[in-house]
């Protein structure tokens, strides 16, 4: 399926063009992820990432201090502030103005990010849910904001995954916030139907299936499925094997519209998206 919408964001003045899909780059500063292969801590490492990244084509990277997979509990703010602003450093001295987005649902991060960077997409992943003042921070600083779907938090979102109809509910929810956010004169939404969050591994599955559904939000969608348990439980293999699986399923969001993939591997993402353009193309 060919995404026809025509979304734009605006990032720092700059309008970025979704129509034709975009790689997210990981770049988790945390001890622990759970892929192992996305942890940086070091310096050097980070520097490292960083350059792999973009010479690997990314078009954004998502820089994150905190760890949000199932079971995991949060650092203090000024440890996840001392991670991110090292990464945003250290992003700004390789290539200055890079498009960064930040992985947080601390409205305080956001406001440090902004004056150290400059506009940077948030990426929340509660949705707005841990912190109350997160979605009037970004309507005052003006910038593009990730709406991901979460009941819960990462520490116990998977006693949440009670849905009679997953596609249908996690839509309704998006779609009460997608207009809360707008009331607020927040303008450039992405949504993420938040796989992995709250949800069982048949649940992710179901939305993946119907991942067209959340287009007539008539917002950019950005999927995140990147070596998830939904691909290593369902094969009985760990992160580390799930490149293969990772990129089939991508190539899946893709055909049904996806406009960003937030992904560990981005040479092999930007490869995929190449491929089915061509073949929407033709």
């Amino acid at each position: 399926m060919k995404n026809s919408l025509n979304h734009t964001i605006n990032l720092a003045g700059r309008l970025i063009d979704l129509s034709t899909p975009k790689v997210m780059g990981i770049l988790n500063i945390t001890p622990d992820s759970f892929y192992d292969g996305s942890r940086y801590l070091k310096e050097e490492d980070i520097e490292k990432r960083i350059l792999q990244l973009i010479n690997d084509g990314a078009d954004f990277i998502d820089i994150g201090g905190c760890s949000t997979r199932p079971g995991s509990y949060s650092p203090s703010p000024e440890e996840e502030w001392s991670r991110i602003s090292l990464g945003l450093k250290l992003l700004s001295a390789i290539s200055p103005g890079f498009p960064a987005s930040v992985d947080t649902f601390r409205s305080e991060i956001t406001i440090k990010a902004v004056e150290l960077y400059g506009p940077v997409i948030i990426n929340d992943i509660s949705g707005g849910n841990l912190d109350k003042k997160m979605w009037d921070t970004v309507a005052e600083l003006k910038v593009p904001y990730v709406l991901s779907h979460m009941r819960g938090a990462p520490e116990n979102m998977d006693s949440f995954c009670e849905y009679k109809d997953v596609v249908s509910e996690v839509i309704t929810e998006l779609s009460w916030k997608l207009n809360e956010l707008f009331r607020k004169g927040v303008c450039d939404v992405i949504i993420d139907p938040g796989f992995g969050f709250a949800k069982t591994i048949d649940q992710n599955f179901k939305i993946l299936a119907e991942l067209q559904e959340f287009i007539k939000m008539d917002q950019p969608l950005l999927v995140g499925v990147s070596r998830k348990s939904m691909i290593y439980k369902t094969l009985g293999i760990s992160p580390q094997d799930s490149l293969c699986g990772t990129v089939a399923l991508d190539t899946v969001a893709l055909m049904k519209g996806a406009n960003i993939l937030r992904v560990h591997d981005v040479k092999e993402s930007v490869e995929i998206v190449k491929l089915v353009n061509i073949m929407n193309s033709v």
